[in-house]
């Protein structure tokens, strides 16, 4: 069934291409450009590892960032599109991304 609602119109122009929003293309995992880096920045000199780059759904990036927190076993967040785990975790982080796909991972 489709998304979209429009049940009649006296438009002859109108098509229901025009009412579907677009939403965020996503990549395939092998194509995306994920980088990771060290932050102790505004973290009263706590570590913390941020992966950025992700180019899809929110959605997705969710469901990536809560499948990263639980392999690795510890807490973190989704903000502003970067993945914020706690702590030092690059080479884990890493290992991961590319497990799980994401070849092109730095």
């Amino acid at each position: 069934m489709s998304k979209n609602k429009l049940i009649y119109s006296t438009n002859p122009n109108q098509s229901l291409n025009d009412e579907i929003e677009d939403e965020d293309i996503s990549l395939e995992a092998s194509s995306q450009k994920l980088r990771i880096r060290l932050e102790t920045k505004q973290r009263a000199g706590k570590k913390a590892t941020i992966i950025h780059g992700y180019q899809g759904s929110e959605s997705e990036l969710e469901a990536l960032a809560k499948k990263l927190k639980t392999k690795l076993g510890v807490g973190g967040s989704l903000k502003e599109g970067e993945i914020i785990i706690q702590g030092d975790y690059l080479a884990k982080a890493k290992e991961l991304l590319i497990q799980l796909g994401y070849k092109n991972t730095k």
